[in-house]
């Protein structure tokens, strides 16, 4: 019968060796990574469903320049309970006037986050602030 060898020269090289995750725990080195935050995954759902309702409003219940506004995004600011709705005229290329825009948009901002409060179901409607965009950077953040 033959003798077994030692241990030590078993050991393949790399295991005598110091690695980077050398004393790391396995159970965290191994875990498996989440690609979302089940909260950031909630704030998006409800952006989504604020800009499909506000598209809506927007285009049928507003007269005047409101009713030429699409929605183009809506994201978190900082966080759900405040949203920023970044708005565009709905004809690339139209003329408008940013200011007056944003002006008419804060003006019917209790209306609109009432419309949005009867759409979503949450216990508080978020606050809405508004950004108008040129028509060229508009289609950039729509894709």
């Amino acid at each position: 019968m033959k003798r077994k060898r030692s241990s030590q020269q078993e050991r393949p090289a790399d295991c005598r060796e110091i690695h980077p995750e050398d004393g790391i725990d396995p159970s965290e080195l191994f875990r498996p990574r989440r690609k979302f935050d089940p909260h950031q995954r909630k704030a998006q759902q409800l952006c989504h469903q604020v800009a499909d309702t506000l598209n809506l409003v927007l285009s049928g219940e507003f007269g005047d320049e409101l009713r030429d506004l699409r929605v183009v995004a809506v994201r978190p600011a900082p966080d759900a309970s405040q949203l920023l709705v970044l708005v565009a005229p709905a004809i690339s290329g139209s003329p408008a006037d940013p200011e007056a825009i944003i002006a008419k948009l804060t003006a019917a901002a209790g209306r609109l986050r009432s419309e949005v409060a009867m759409a979503i179901t949450r216990r508080r409607a978020p606050k809405l602030m508004f950004q108008f965009i040129a028509g060229d950077s508009a289609t950039e953040l729509h894709r």
